[in-house]
């Protein structure tokens, strides 16, 4: 599938790697829908961008009511859905057991109904919209893309939640794919190092350099345009269905 005339919509993308994404997809010619919590983060976005190239809309992944309004107003303004790229997330470090104190039930609910559920949700609601469009040339319809993450493999202590909800998705995306290919509709994951996003945002830059110098090659944090050119590449290669890509510089996530 090429990017020039894709419309895709990309959760989580008024920052960090959805942001990023967003700009490759239009740079490309592409349009792309900004569907994300922050109002501020996702309207600048939006207008910066023009309404030609990109709209955003205020979208709780959780809700079923917030994900069909908004897949339907992409629909409205652009005329199709070919890519979805689910970036939206949220991490916690909470331990199982810490002292005398245990972990909560409700941030552990959170974690996994917000990065778990939430992608689903979107998944879900999206294939019935790529199901309706007319096959390309290769009998594509569409693409989905998750961000899961390498804590899906090498989770560290007190990322039980986030651990369980990124390897939730790494589970789901082959059953997926195999669901989905009789629609011609591809199903893909990226499991992500350590990234520059707003996640790192509060940590001083020494201690950027220092988590970026335990990757092997190359020995910093990943670029959020490099989460993007993969997102291209798998865009447009329809070999590439039904796995997880890690995107790590070959790191290898000790306990803590």
């Amino acid at each position: 599938m090429n990017l020039q005339g894709c419309v895709a919509v990309v959760t989580g993308g008024g920052s960090g790697l959805g942001e990023a994404t967003v700009r490759r997809i239009l740079q490309h010619g592409g349009k792309a829908a900004i569907l994300d919590w922050s109002r501020e983060k996702g309207q600048r976005l939006a207008d910066e961008l023009g309404a030609e190239q990109a709209i955003y809309m205020q979208t709780d992944v959780t809700s079923e009511a917030d994900v069909r309004t908004a897949l339907q107003r992409t629909v409205e303004s652009f005329g199709a859905i070919h890519a979805v790229i689910n970036c939206a997330g949220i991490v916690i470090a909470e331990k199982v057991l810490n002292k005398d104190k245990e972990h909560d039930l409700l941030s552990f609910t959170k974690v996994l109904q917000v990065n778990l559920i939430g992608t689903f949700n979107v998944i879900r609601l999206a294939a019935a919209h790529m199901s309706r469009n007319m096959p390309n040339a290769s009998g594509e319809r569409g693409v989905i893309i998750s961000t899961a993450s390498i804590a899906a493999y090498e989770g560290q202590i007190g990322q039980a939640a986030y651990s369980a909800s990124k390897g939730g998705i790494v589970g789901m995306t082959l059953p997926i794919a195999r669901e989905l290919a009789r629609y011609g509709i591809r199903n893909m994951a990226i499991a992500p190092g350590v990234f520059e996003t707003p996640m790192f945002d509060s940590l001083p830059e020494p201690a950027k350099q220092a988590l970026g110098a335990i990757v092997p090659f190359p020995p910093r944090l990943g670029k959020p345009d490099e989460y993007a050119a993969l997102v291209q590449s798998i865009i447009e290669n329809p070999m590439l269905n039904g796995s997880t890509i890690r995107l790590d510089g070959a790191i290898r996530m000790q306990p803590r």
